[in-house]
């Protein structure tokens, strides 16, 4: 039998009981040497699944300030193995991904620091053909770096990095077999959590367009993004990119409405900042 990988898996988690029982099993016992839920204060019974499993449990309770909960996890419970990887409740391990991912940790050639993710989308119950790819930094060596640091007036109740990614030093890979993505908590959930994403989107917006020294640390993604943030096409823009430039016609009248929605969430990003800037005027 394979020995478990020089790895945590952290999942930080906030009423996941629909979700984490997937997430876990797909992991597997022998996986990984260690998980770790993080949780912020769950009134179902997540906790109790992550313990049943084996998972340590961690509470995590955010007090409106940096850090939040992923950087609290590295700075305050460092994870005593060489690797870490943050994988979300609704993220399930592919065997085709976790033979990748073992093949390359155990490399002698292994020579990166991180690895970029892919992941698959399912939305209204079927995983989409076409649309935005989801692909995140989510896997790196412990004590090579950190999430952003964004000093955040508590702009929102999200007590977790979001869209932020973590800063590294030194080389970065990227793994090809992807994760599925999987969310069963419904389309109202979807909605009511975008709705938070934004908020916090359109206030660091505005946090940034002050302080010239964040956007050096962007992406060549995060730069474009926020430069469209100042159009009220920003919206248009995104539909057209998921429902044309990237297949999402092929996914029939589910890729338009995945479309619509990404379209509906930039246009409401628009104008949270102009809200916010009218207010600021008067």
């Amino acid at each position: 039998m394979a020995q478990p990988l020089d790895l945590t898996i952290a999942i930080p988690v906030r009423n996941e009981e629909k979700n984490l029982p997937g997430c876990l099993a797909a992991i597997g016992k022998d996986f990984a040497r260690s998980i770790v839920i993080i949780d912020s204060g769950s009134t179902d019974q997540t906790q109790e699944i992550a313990r049943r499993f084996g998972a340590d449990v961690l509470d995590f309770e955010w007090n409106g300030q940096f850090p939040k909960k992923r950087n609290w996890f590295l700075r305050n419970h460092t994870p005593p193995t060489k690797w870490v990887f943050f994988l979300d409740a609704d993220e399930y391990l592919t065997d085709e991904f976790k033979a990748e991912l073992r093949e390359t940790l155990t490399s002698p050639a292994q020579d990166k620091v991180g690895y970029w993710l892919s992941y698959t989308i399912y939305f209204m119950g079927k995983q989409l053909k076409g649309g935005y790819p989801l692909r995140k930094l989510a896997l790196f060596q412990v004590g090579t770096g950190e999430y952003e640091q964004i000093d955040e007036k508590q702009w929102s109740k999200l007590d977790m990095e979001v869209h932020e990614h973590p800063v590294l030093q030194g080389k970065i890979g990227v793994l090809n077999h992807k994760i599925d993505h999987q969310d069963f908590r419904g389309l109202s959930h979807y909605v009511t959590k975008h709705n938070e994403y934004a908020g916090w989107e359109a206030a660091r917006f505005l946090k940034s367009s002050h302080d010239g020294a964040v956007s050096t640390r962007w992406t060549w993604k995060q730069q474009l993004k926020y430069r469209l943030m100042r159009s009220v096409f920003i919206g248009p823009a995104y539909f057209c990119g998921s429902f044309f430039l990237l297949g999402g016609f092929r996914d029939g009248a589910r890729g338009l409405a995945f479309a619509i929605l990404k379209m509906s969430y930039f246009t409401q990003v628009y104008c949270k900042i102009k809200e916010n800037l009218s207010y600021q005027e008067a």
